[in-house]
């Protein structure tokens, strides 16, 4: 394995002191690792014209728009943390992305993408991020001992931005988890991978939906993140306060930050998750 260079090291070492997530991580060091090979010469000698030239080279591959703005931040960190240069990343500028509606999808479709899932465990994942409108990172990050059933809550730990929450735990939802535990017996993470001691890869989730979409017959793109599209859309076309939704997916961290605070676990827990109002097949047929 190949030693890492101080400037690595350093890099590395300032996003972990800032508990950026180990995806993160990976990104921005790809990032800042494809801009030097770009250019052929280490990044810290490479300044702002460099910088532009490369984002015009990018843009020029089709490069889509999140991931051209992902490498703007880690280029924008490499810059103002590690390399302490406060000026630049300010100058490091953003695309603006096209504005598009986000992929939802009805309540017959949820539950025909669902049920076209074969695997117990992957079925009862995905049913779960809907249920809750967890991110796919949540999702498999889950314990058993989040499923707090006296409460009628979930703790979703280290969501976006390092940050806990508190969601509703479906009526059904709660069902279909004792069902699983019961056939599956999870120890330690509710949703385990190939070896008990991690969870489920966020890869097979995305895999997963690849192929229920197009077992269902869904002409839509299907993702973990459009069933967290759909449990917010369901939700307010439910009648439920928009603070409330974005409470429970996570976006507290909004200038309004205040009045967020004021939505109690009660009323969390009195909210109806979207999956009680739907019939899902619980255990998959064979």
């Amino acid at each position: 394995m190949a030693e890492l260079s101080p400037l690595r090291r350093r890099m590395i070492e300032d996003m972990t002191i800032r508990n950026l997530s180990p995806a993160t991580q990976r990104s921005y060091v790809h990032a800042v690792a494809k801009f030097s090979r770009y250019f052929g010469r280490s990044p810290d000698r490479l300044g702002l014209e460099d910088v532009r030239a490369f984002q015009v080279h990018l843009v020029s591959t089709g490069i889509s728009w999140p991931a051209l703005n992902q490498t703007v931040c880690a280029l924008r960190f490499f810059y103002g943390v590690t390399l302490g240069h406060a000026e630049i990343p300010e100058r490091i500028v953003y695309a603006r992305s096209p504005r598009t509606l986000p992929v939802v999808l009805s309540a017959d479709e949820v539950v025909a993408f669902l049920e076209a899932v074969p695997s117990l465990k992957t079925r009862t994942a995905l049913t779960t991020a809907y249920a809750a409108g967890l991110r796919a990172s949540e999702t498999v990050g889950l314990k058993v001992g989040d499923i707090d059933s006296g409460r009628g809550v979930i703790r979703v730990e280290h969501g976006k931005g390092g940050k806990d929450r508190t969601v509703m735990l479906s009526a059904q939802l709660l069902r279909i988890l004792r069902v699983y535990w019961r056939l599956a017996k999870p120890q330690g993470w509710l949703f385990p991978g190939r070896g008990v001691d991690r969870p489920i890869d966020v890869q097979v989730l995305y895999s997963a939906c690849r192929s229920a979409r197009a077992a269902a017959g869904i002409d839509k793109r299907v993702t973990v993140h459009t069933l967290r599209h759909s449990f917010a859309t369901h939700l307010l076309e439910n009648g439920t306060d928009i603070r409330i939704i974005q409470v429970l997916l996570g976006h507290n961290n909004l200038s309004s930050t205040a009045r967020y605070t004021k939505v109690s676990n009660g009323l969390i827990r009195r909210t109806e998750s979207p999956l009680d109002r739907l019939t899902i097949e619980v255990v998959p047929p064979g």
